[in-house]
């Protein structure tokens, strides 16, 4: 049994009239040290964690704390469930959850999203860690907010969060360097299309920047190779798509390469460091940017059947889910995924009778 350090005003006085005790402290699973069941305790599924909060305090202090997130990630053991923010036939925000690894795999809806945030239009939502926040968001009643609220998976409750540098909505949002970045959108003036909000959980604080080459109407953003690429709408004059990428290194934003541009036409996802795209314009196929040829490839074509655009895409390992509107859901995975203009072999969620319109879709692991 460990003991804890428990300090006690002493009524007698004294040099600084507190005295010092030691009491034991319950360890984690009895019989064994703290160390030992830490390891037993980490190899629980996820879905489990919330009957494990009921057995002790201490297991409850141990799942909400970082000391189990931090060995389940350090021995690849966490677990990636998927969040899809949502739009509901009332016009509300809500959130489904989706445990890929589930036996019954089906979307659960979230309870309880902040109140202030359910009837915003342009919020932005990311994940970082094991903490998911919501952003930002404007109605016709009500200007861009500045507004952040977090919702730590671990305790599965929402915390009203430091809010934005710049109130702003549709806006897009990425991680990188472990910093949020919210980006353009619109907001109270007219430099808010031209900046960006970066956020330092080190310091809970954000940091205000600016730059001419963002444009508002972003339609779509990723990481890759270290870099954040968005795209806005395509020109009226000339129909080209414009995008930048942001280069950490000089913290500026240049135009991306031309070449990738002209393909990105829909929906972006990265898997082990390869960008496929969801083409949307007829039916629905997926496209791969092959980087050392310099030309998309078509992987193959979704079964109009399964798939109801407009569609969202992540991707946990090598599968990239494509939750389109009522968050019908279609798994393909891209290891087994031959080139070619095909029908592709791909897993669908059961059938949902929903309309939910899909805004965001993110990834959070435990």
């Amino acid at each position: 049994m460990q003991e804890v350090s428990i300090e006690i005003e002493n009524p007698e006085g004294g040099s600084e009239g507190i005295s010092r005790m030691r009491q034991p402290q319950e360890p984690l699973i009895r019989g064994l040290p703290d160390d030992i069941a830490l390891l037993c305790l980490a190899r629980v599924p996820r879905e489990y964690h919330t009957v494990l909060k009921f057995v002790s305090r201490r297991w409850r202090d141990l799942v909400h704390g970082e000391g189990l997130h931090a060995h389940r990630k350090k021995h690849n053991l966490d677990e990636t469930w998927i969040y899809a923010l949502c739009r509901d036939k009332f016009e509300q925000v809500c959130c489904y959850v989706l445990d890929p690894n589930s036996s019954r795999r089906s979307w659960k809806q979230m309870r309880e999203l902040p109140s202030r945030s359910l009837l915003r239009k342009g919020v932005g939502f990311e994940v970082l860690g094991k903490r998911l926040y919501l952003m930002g968001g404007c109605r016709w009643s009500e200007d861009a907010t500045d507004e952040t609220y977090c919702y730590d998976a671990s305790k599965n409750s929402w915390t009203e969060a430091n809010p934005l540098s710049t109130a702003r909505c549709y806006f897009a949002c990425e991680v990188l360097g472990q910093k949020i970045y919210a980006i353009g959108g619109l907001g109270l003036n007219s430099s808010v299309p031209h900046s960006w909000d970066t956020y330092d959980p080190c310091t809970n604080n954000w940091t205000s920047h600016s730059d001419g080459n963002i444009v508002p109407e972003i339609e779509d953003s990723f990481v890759l190779g270290e870099k954040i690429y968005i795209r806005c709408g395509r020109s009226a004059v000339t129909s080209q798509v414009y995008a930048v990428v942001y280069e950490p290194s000089s913290g500026t934003w240049q135009h991306a390469d031309a070449d990738m541009v002209s393909g990105w036409q829909g929906p972006a996802v990265v898997v082990d460091e390869t960008l496929y795209v969801l083409d949307e314009s007829s039916g629905t196929r997926l496209m791969m940017w092959e980087k050392d040829l310099r030309e998309w490839v078509a992987i193959g074509r979704l079964s109009p059947l399964l798939t109801r655009p407009p569609c969202k895409l992540v991707a946990v390992g090598k599968s990239i889910y494509v939750i389109g509107k009522g968050r019908r859901t279609v798994v393909v995975d891209v290891s087994n995924a031959g080139n070619g203009g095909g029908m592709m072999v791909s897993s669908s969620i059961p059938k949902l009778t929903s309309n939910d319109e899909i805004i965001n879709c993110k990834c959070l692991s435990i």
